[in-house]
């Protein structure tokens, strides 16, 4: 994954209360440029070393800093740490928005683990969770103190322009509290909602923490982070959290199981992102003689590779295909993910029966299944032999049911051609977190486009005499 969620990132330092911009250089960069520049750029150095923040970040963490929160979760028995995040009151009530992912422990698993926040003088309490959006990953908090009227939310904000400075706050890796600076460089539209992207720091901890324009209006939610750029954050727009603001009241009361609710939201998230990928065919790329499915979008990106060390017997390229988004349940279970492999090998060094020997390893090596997990039911697979033109191949189709939410499903599937003595195509395909009916109509697609190119060509030339 490139994705993460900040708990899960790796550790970055920063200096406590106010973070430097991101354009900023080190000191030791500084220090060697001097040594090279005329006087009066060393003069125009030396003032810009000694330049304070931006006056606009210590303006707004002085202003904000009575409604920002630490949001940790405990383990009830032994009162130790467990997930560490941010969060933020919302105008003078005493509701606060933070992450799903904050807090999931306790909408999963409320018997073992409960919720507290500690505030900006280290004040603390005990936090009820009240709602929860799993698709957007946001979850609203009531806590017994109420805010200053410093962080609202608009149901129609201004739109925000490329390059417009975002202050991000929040307590990462539970240093203190910060605040960074960054810009807005538009949208994503990687996953199957939109996500802001925000060009500065974006530490762990600072989860479900606000993230705010110059003029204070909040602007989107600290959510995650690319471990492999650098700067490249992500934030959920504002109108998400205001809509979930919105369905409660003072009187509402937490759900007695929040699992039911959850199943339902991540059922609506399959239907949106099955419609989407499903709504125009499949393309279709050529490894060798065979023609494989592919799904190439704004959601789902394809990679090729190719292996053809001296050392080998045999030649594997291979295609594959992943979306950047997906839905997170859970440390142990993320959802709302597809997945496509296709592997093509060829040898010109192995008789056919050493090839179709190796094939069957590569094969059989695919096929797992796994007993003892938590969320899921054992697999049920089913295995066939399927022919179509000149194409055949073994098929082997795996469901596995989850526990905790029914109705929702991962298929895996396995194709390993069976119609070339000294060539293999072997292809993948895994869906997680979608309903039967979808789980049917996308491996039916994709088997449907496992094709063999020879058979078309063949096909024409008869058609032709």
């Amino acid at each position: 994954m490139i994705f993460l969620r900040l708990p899960l990132l790796l550790a970055c330092l920063s200096l406590p209360v106010f973070a430097a911009s991101s354009s900023s250089t080190m000191p030791n960069d500084k220090a060697s440029s001097a040594e090279k520049a005329p006087a009066a750029d060393k003069e125009q150095q030396a003032e810009a070393e000694t330049t304070p923040p931006s006056s606009t970040a210590q303006e707004l963490y002085a202003a904000a800093q009575h409604d920002l929160l630490q949001i940790r979760v405990l383990l009830k028995n032994g009162h130790s740490q467990s997930a560490v995040g941010s969060g933020f009151l919302i105008g003078t009530s005493n509701l606060a928005i933070t992450n799903f992912h904050v807090v999931s422990q306790i909408a999963l698993e409320p018997d073992t683990y409960l919720g507290e926040f500690k505030d900006t003088k280290g004040k603390s309490g005990d936090i009820e969770l009240l709602a929860v959006d799993v698709q957007h990953d946001l979850a609203v908090v009531r806590v017994n103190r109420q805010g200053t009227g410093f962080f609202n939310l608009i149901e129609t904000p201004a739109p925000l322009n490329q390059g417009e400075h975002l202050y991000s706050l929040g307590n990462p890796l539970d240093l203190g509290f910060f605040i960074s600076e960054g810009t807005y460089n538009g949208l994503s539209h990687r996953g199957f909602s939109d996500q802001i992207m925000f060009t500065g720091p974006v530490n762990p901890g600072m989860s479900g923490g606000p993230n705010v324009r110059a003029n204070g209006q909040v602007a989107g939610v600290n959510v995650a982070h690319r471990r492999d750029g650098e700067l490249v954050s992500f934030l959920v727009p504002a109108s998400f959290a205001q809509k979930l603001i919105a369905s409660i009241t003072e009187t509402s009361k937490p759900p007695t199981d929040f699992k039911p609710l959850i199943g339902e939201q991540l059922l609506a998230h399959q239907t949106i992102m099955m419609n989407t990928l499903l709504a125009t065919p499949l393309t279709t790329k050529t490894l060798g003689p065979y023609s494989v499915p592919v799904r190439e979008s704004e959601q789902v990106r394809c990679w090729g590779n190719s292996d053809s060390k001296r050392e080998k017997t045999y030649k594997t390229d291979q295609i594959n295909c992943r979306m950047e988004s997906e839905i997170f349940v859970s440390n142990d279970l993320q959802t709302g993910q597809i997945s496509i492999n296709h592997k093509f090998v060829q040898t010109d060094q192995l008789n056919a029966l050493r090839f179709t020997n190796l094939a069957g390893k590569f094969f059989n090596n695919r096929v797992n299944n796994n007993t003892k997990d938590e969320d899921l039911t054992t697999s049920r697979c089913k295995e066939e032999f399927i022919a179509q033109d000149a194409f055949s191949s073994r098929a082997v189709l795996c469901v596995e049911a989850y526990k905790k939410f029914a109705g929702l499903y991962n298929f895996t599937l396995f194709t390993s051609s069976t119609d070339e003595p000294l060539m293999n195509l072997q292809s993948r395909l895994d869906i997680d977190g979608v309903s039967f009916e979808n789980g049917q109509r996308f491996t039916a697609q994709f088997l449907a486009g496992l094709r063999k190119e020879n058979a078309k060509t063949s096909a024409n030339k008869k058609e032709a005499k």
